[in-house]
């Protein structure tokens, strides 16, 4: 986009989509020219640990601009999945400390984005920029629902962070949803019927 005449170019991904539990998450995150570093890369192809690591490294270079939004389990479950996935990166923009000229986002174009933008099919693993970004949105979302296993602890959210795994299944079952459940999933809502 650089070609384009767009000088400060924002990666956007977002983290969360498929649980059943928690906010869904995005970032975006702005890299200086010529930003190299080995480990970037899109957030599912790393462990926790080199996350983490790289997230530490992202956040602490200075030329690196950075920020994340979200959308709580209730604005998904009145607005929609896809639209609360929208919401969490027009934060995830909005509070960048600068406003970038364009956006590259991971997957397709975004509704009520405030910034001109392109969607990249597979674009965590071709911009460097978008790979930081989903780092950025995953690592803020893990460490939201490690909170919520110790408020929550019946469930298990700090090993599957909501996803709906065996075990978080049989907690639905066991102890029916708690509030940051999405009541729109369907394995939720079927869980909430079989407890009342």
């Amino acid at each position: 986009m650089q070609a384009l005449g767009h000088h400060l170019v924002a990666g956007i991904d977002e983290a969360g989509r498929g649980p059943l539990a928690g906010p869904v998450t995005a970032g975006a995150v702005i890299l200086p020219d010529g930003y190299r570093h080995d480990l970037v890369n899109d957030s599912k192809q790393l462990s926790e640990k080199r996350r983490e690591q790289v997230y530490e490294d992202l956040i602490a270079d200075e030329r690196v601009v950075w920020a994340w939004g979200l959308a709580e389990a209730e604005e998904i479950d009145r607005i929609n999945i896809l639209q609360a996935t929208y919401l969490a990166m027009a934060r995830a923009v909005e509070a960048l400390s600068v406003t970038p000229d364009a956006a590259l986002v991971d997957g397709r174009r975004v509704k009520g984005l405030p910034v001109p933008h392109r969607g990249v099919i597979k674009g965590d693993s071709l911009s460097m920029s978008i790979a930081a970004a989903s780092i950025i949105a995953k690592v803020n979302r893990d460490r939201i629902m490690r909170k919520y296993a110790v408020e929550f602890p019946q469930y298990g959210f700090a090993k599957h962070k909501g996803y709906g795994t065996k075990v978080h299944l049989e907690g639905l079952k066991n102890h029916g949803p708690c509030a940051i459940h999405r009541k729109s999933f369907s394995p939720v809502a079927k869980a909430a019927g079989e407890i009342q």
